[in-house]
């Protein structure tokens, strides 16, 4: 048998897998990690969250961006009322146009026309503060500018949640893109998570003959050499090794809980075989690092049942303090592989794998862009770093479609003098923006914001509140969503 070589790939591997690959057993059985760990020591609760956890909770994909792209500036929200004021390139790529979410009609740019029409129905913007103003501050937003409970980043706050009831095979989010930047990488824990990108993930998981530096011995179940080095071919024995120990466990339990719990859970020799034909075909489509790229690698992280918040980069113009004409903003929004397409790529992956109703899409920014209010904005020459205004795009199965807060004539601040466009207070009843008075005062709508997307996820409001820090009126926002969850 040969001996594990400790490789890069090995250490990447054993993050994403934990000590003796105890998570391939957990994609090869279907069964979450802790019960793999300790079957006797599952409870009748732990066991039933799991089983429901199927119907109940979201997945999450995040597109996390340090560079504070003008996303906020053309979508809807910003054309009607106050934001009639707001500065729009005068291309006419990026025409105003109507786009219904729901049943109400939005003005927004041409390119926000082109969201996936079988998303439109469960997709809403939602305006908020992040009162950053500095690159390096998406560290400081991720955690709420301070409203999380120890510092943790809201995407790790979400996964401690979701991770344990959807039995994925680490608790901790997945960063593909944030690997050329160190402030969109994800700590959990207070522990600095390293990044992999799609490129690596295809090589981790499908391997190559001589390449990897990984032979067999160190896959439970797998062999030595050659197609060893392919992580995916070793499911299928190391599935029908331990479920016949599990099943013999299950024997053994007077109540039939954990027989209940293996029927509901357990994967079928047909479901192994399926997992791998689309772990493979996915993993074997990711040809780069770009959008496409992680599309496919997180479909492939979530279909895998690996980790529960995956982050993802979108670019939607990025810094652009000098645009002239607004050009590059422009280009972003109606690149083919950026902006909106970017957006569709995301949502393409999860219909085309069947992923569409499990998981929630949703944009964090670490600030917006002027509105208004600066020369070089109301001239189209460019747009500076504003922390009053930022808009984050949540799309998925329990989500309402339309627009939530919205922007207003907000007292000055972050390069702007006097009065300027920013997101205002929020009515939590209806969800419509007030200028001013509204119950969620427009500096904790970043906290209404996570508290919202948490709701859309599943989490029920008591968890939420363990998460994070109470104070201040952000809270959710009932009419973003289908439902709030309850408990």
């Amino acid at each position: 048998m040969t001996k594990p070589v400790l490789t890069r790939r090995n250490a990447l591997l054993s993050g994403l897998f934990g000590s003796g690959y105890l998570g391939l057993k957990a994609m090869a059985t279907g069964l979450p990690v802790w019960f793999l760990a300790n079957p006797r020591k599952a409870t009748a609760a732990d066991l039933e969250c799991a089983i429901q956890a199927k119907d109940t909770l979201q997945y999450l994909i995040m597109n996390v961006s340090s560079m504070g792209d003008p996303i906020s500036c053309n979508c809807p929200g910003t054309y009607d009322g106050d934001a009639a004021a707001a500065i729009h390139p005068d291309d006419a790529t990026m025409a105003p146009v109507q786009m219904m979410l729901g049943s109400k009609a939005y003005t927004a740019a041409t390119p926000w026309g082109t969201l996936s029409p079988d998303f439109l129905g469960r997709t809403n913007f939602f305006h908020h503060v992040t009162l950053a103003n500095n690159h390096g501050d998406q560290a400081k937003v991720s955690r709420l500018m301070g409203a999380t409970q120890g510092g943790e980043m809201l995407v790790s706050a979400y996964a401690k949640v979701l991770s344990g009831c959807l039995g994925t095979v680490q608790p901790e989010p997945v960063a593909l893109a944030a690997g050329g930047t160190a402030t969109e990488l994800i700590s959990y824990q207070g522990r600095t998570n390293p990044a992999v990108s799609p490129t690596q993930l295809r090589q981790l998981l499908t391997g190559s003959s001589g390449s990897s530096g990984f032979g067999g011995g160190g896959i439970p179940g797998g062999k030595s050499g050659g197609s060893a080095a392919n992580v995916l071919v070793a499911l299928r024995p190391i599935r029908d090794t331990y479920l016949n120990k599990l099943n013999d466990l299950a024997k053994q339990d007077s109540t039939g809980v954990q027989a209940k719990f293996l029927d509901a859970l357990a994967n079928s020799q047909t479901q192994v075989r399926s997992l791998k034909d689309t772990l493979g075909n996915l993993l074997s489509s990711i040809n780069g690092d770009d959008v496409q790229g992680q599309a496919l690698a997180a479909a492939a992280l979530i279909a895998a049942n690996v980790t529960p918040v995956v982050t993802v980069k979108i670019d939607f113009g990025g810094d652009n303090h000098s645009d002239s004409n607004l050009a590059n903003e422009v280009a972003a929004h109606t690149d083919s592989k950026r902006g909106v397409a970017g957006i569709n790529m995301i949502l393409k992956a999860l219909t085309d794998n069947g992923l569409q109703d499990k998981v929630t899409f949703s944009t964090l920014n670490v600030f917006g862009r002027n509105l208004n209010g600066i020369s070089k904005t109301e001239s189209k020459a460019g747009r500076d770093h504003y922390g009053n205004h930022s808009v984050a795009v949540m799309i998925g199965k329990n989500v309402a479609p339309g627009v939530t807060g919205g922007v207003a004539n907000v007292s000055g601040g972050f390069g702007s003098s006097g009065t300027a466009l920013g997101a205002g207070d929020i009515d939590s009843s209806t969800g419509l923006v007030a200028p001013s008075g509204g119950d969620v005062a427009r500096l904790d709508t970043h906290v209404a914001m996570a508290r919202t997307l948490g709701a859309a996820l599943g989490i029920p409001q008591s968890q939420m509140d363990t998460l994070l820090v109470q104070g201040g009126t952000g809270k959710v926002i009932p009419s973003t969503l289908v439902s709030v969850p309850t408990g």
